[in-house]
């Protein structure tokens, strides 16, 4: 039995983030709201394609210090590069197709510009960043930073469906780039601190079903980076629900049901297929701290003006 559609988050209007980013904020008013299906999952902003002339100034395009703590931040670079640096010591340029992941846990302070080298040439620029949460026992746990670069990310080949097999000219029915969890039984390289699934995934050609198989009784969220997807509900293509860009569907999370049946409605359509499991606990959010309640929130605030998260 195939996954069904709980709902859809149609494209939202985009803002600038700092100087450097356009961002959709892709899950609008669901954001920090852990009943709605998005867990464990917080926020997600999406910067569309957009083209940089060279910057001149000297001075890189971006967002200057700032803290986190409670939650895990995930960058994407799907074109063009992101210079990070933080309170760590960890300094890194995030290229084409490179992921990182950093923890915020008990604190951390970053900055994130585009690269010296983005600045130089100019060019087209897309990425998105999701926030995850943390589980309540792993909130003050110690910042780390993961870099994950785009060659240890394993692409896996989606099988073919028995009556997608008549046609001879299609060579693909999609690949998977599996950054955490697990398609197929080959696994991504981040490391997380509770079960959580981010794919980015390619489906080449119009028309043709496919069937992924995502972790039962996890939340599942299908974001539509280019092109447009037709959700199969059951399977049957009379129950679609059609996707366009920069939509999400939040899939229900019903027992048992596993599968995503998918059609692409247009050539070389690109999909964020996230989720993991719920975290079933309060959410207190303010501005860049992710926490259970409201007077460690105002802790966080107390840490960080006396320089708790570093410098």
């Amino acid at each position: 039995m195939s996954r069904q559609v709980s709902n859809i988050i149609t494209a939202q209007t985009p803002h600038w983030v700092g100087d450097g980013f356009r961002v959709y904020s892709v899950f609008g008013d669901y954001a920090f709201q852990k009943d709605h299906g998005l867990s464990p999952f917080l926020m997600f902003d999406y910067a569309a394609p957009k083209k940089f002339s060279s910057n001149k100034s000297g001075n890189p395009l971006g967002v200057g210090k700032h803290p986190h703590r409670g939650f895990e931040t995930v960058t994407i670079a799907f074109q063009g590069e992101v210079e990070h640096a933080d309170s760590l010591g960890a300094r890194d340029v995030i290229k084409s197709g490179d992921v990182q992941w950093m923890t915020a846990g008990r604190g951390i302070i970053h900055q994130e510009y585009h690269s010296k080298n983005f600045s130089k040439t100019g060019g087209t620029f897309e990425m998105c960043q999701l926030w995850v949460n943390l589980p309540k026992k792993h909130k003050m746990t110690k910042p780390q930073y993961q870099p994950i670069t785009s060659s240890q990310i394993p692409k896996v080949e989606i099988p073919f469906l028995p009556e997608s097999l008549c046609d001879e000219n299609i060579s693909s029915a999609g690949t998977v780039k599996v950054i955490a969890g697990s398609f197929n039984g080959v696994k991504g390289p981040a490391k997380t601190f509770s079960p959580v699934e981010l794919w980015d995934v390619h489906l080449p050609e119009k028309g043709l079903p496919v069937d992924l198989d995502f972790p039962k009784n996890n939340n599942c969220i299908i974001f539509v980076r280019k092109g447009k997807v037709d959700i199969l509900g059951d399977g049957d293509m009379n129950k679609s629900v059609e996707v366009g860009p920069q939509s999400v569907a939040i899939m229900k999370n019903e027992l048992g049901r596993s599968i995503l049946s998918l059609r692409a409605t247009e050539k070389n359509t690109c999909l964020l297929i996230i989720g993991g499991e719920p975290i079933d606990e309060p959410i207190a959010a303010r501005g860049p701290f992710v926490m259970n309640t409201w007077d460690e929130i105002q802790q966080a605030i107390v840490d960080y003006n006396n320089g708790k998260m570093g410098r």
